[in-house]
């Protein structure tokens, strides 16, 4: 296993400056991928998505822009494989950061959980 994780970030979040601080004091390695520029593919999404272990509607950054965009309603009525083309499509409708570290994936930075997935890692 690479001892270096993904890190899909926005650099003007302050919850992505907070997780990547937050894997420095852990001496965790992180490539970091901008989101806005390289958002996740939809065949990315299909694995990550599963690795994840939440519904495709948790990795909706619902807080944003490109979501009040689309509309409550209209992100309601759309389809799981819809709402893929879209977070492939827009870097800024997905919640942020995303941390990719072999076959688990996580979303949104909880140092909680960050540090029960970094504690087991071995």
């Amino acid at each position: 296993m690479s001892n270096e994780v993904l890190v899909l970030a926005y650099s003007g979040c302050s919850t992505c400056k907070n997780a990547l601080k937050w894997l420095q004091t852990q001496g965790i390695s992180a490539r970091v991928r901008p989101i806005v520029d390289e958002p996740p593919t939809e065949a990315e999404l299909a694995q990550w998505i599963d690795r994840s272990g939440l519904s495709v509607r948790k990795w909706l950054n619902t807080s944003g822009m490109s979501y009040r965009a689309l509309g409550k309603a209209k992100v309601d009525s759309a389809t799981d494989a819809q709402l893929r083309q879209w977070l492939a499509a827009d870097g800024k409708l997905v919640k942020r950061p995303v941390l990719v570290d072999g076959q688990k994936v996580l979303v949104g930075f909880k140092p909680e959980a960050w540090a029960g997935h970094f504690g087991s890692r071995g």
